[in-house]
């Protein structure tokens, strides 16, 4: 989403694009897309399928399927090769390549992420309010997780899968929120073609749910920006400003790989950004130097 609006605010500029596209998209597994103004509701692929047909409308923006391997060079002289053995040169780069979802080893979980084991309660929350929901504990910020996630639903049972982080004021808290903790390991999810029906515990019990929150660490899609020297965030987003710039001359990227904000709108909002800096740089660079 966000290297498709970069392409199309610069093809509207009239520069030469190519986008570079593997087909691995971050909410692959994600059968609608919510909170997207004119497109709530509508399944990711179809809006894709409908945003790539507009892009390629303009004649100066080119489109492959294909995986990048390297990338060398600098600002305004990049070299990139794929892995069809393909080379192509680029004044400038933009990475719209997302990130890839590290799951827990939990029988069940791979099946139902993205469809009823979910990440953003501003995505997929209202589908699921007032359900028997889960969440299962982050790593960081557990009670500002369960206090978001709380006020789309009465029924939350917090998962902490064999530990128990939370102070004796924070369980008064919670005991109080009528938020139930559940400190046993879990053995399973039990669910029918991603929809998950019930968590198995170690001790044989089981709780029926509708939905199951769970916030999972991650890494970069791709090495690309960190060889070619791209900074990352502590929290390992690709470090950029405010118009996607990296730290990297001539190097932006947009998307799920640089933000926390994992929405469609987002990645589209900073794919424009990226693709009015790009052409600024461009128009900068041709007029004033010649």
């Amino acid at each position: 989403f966000a290297g498709l609006s970069a392409a199309l605010a610069l093809g509207r500029a009239r520069r030469t694009v190519l986008v570079i596209d593997s087909g691995k998209p971050c909410n692959q597994p994600t059968p609608h897309s919510h909170n997207f103004l004119t497109q709530d509701g509508a399944v990711p692929a179809a809006i894709r399928t409908a945003g790539k047909n507009q892009v390629l409308a303009y004649p100066t923006v080119h489109f492959i399927t294909g995986t990048v391997l390297r990338i060398t060079g600098s600002d305004f002289a990049f070299s990139i090769q794929t892995a069809a053995n393909e080379t192509y040169f680029a004044k400038k780069i933009l990475f719209a390549t997302g990130i890839t979802d590290l799951l827990p080893a939990i029988p069940g979980f791979a099946a139902c992420w993205g469809k009823s084991v979910i990440h953003c309660p501003f995505c997929h929350g209202y589908e699921v309010k007032d359900e028997p929901t889960g969440l299962l504990l982050p790593a960081d910020n557990p009670m500002d997780y369960i206090a978001l996630v709380a006020n789309w639903t009465n029924q939350l049972t917090v998962f902490t899968n064999g530990t128990m982080p939370f102070s004796p004021e924070e369980q008064t808290l919670l005991a109080a929120k009528n938020i139930r903790l559940e400190k046993e390991r879990i053995r399973d999810l039990q669910h029918s073609g991603g929809q998950v029906a019930a968590i198995q515990l170690e001790n044989d019990s089981t709780v029926a749910l509708k939905a199951l929150y769970a916030r999972v660490p991650f890494r970069q899609h791709t090495d690309l920006p960190a060889m070619l020297g791209c900074k990352l965030t502590d929290d390992g987003y690709i470090q950029t400003g405010s118009l996607q710039h990296t730290t990297v001359p001539g190097v932006f990227a947009a998307g799920d790989n640089a933000s926390r904000l994992r929405t469609v709108s987002n990645a589209v909002a900073a794919g424009t950004a990226a693709g009015i800096a790009i052409n600024k740089e461009l128009t900068d660079h041709s007029f004033f130097h010649f």
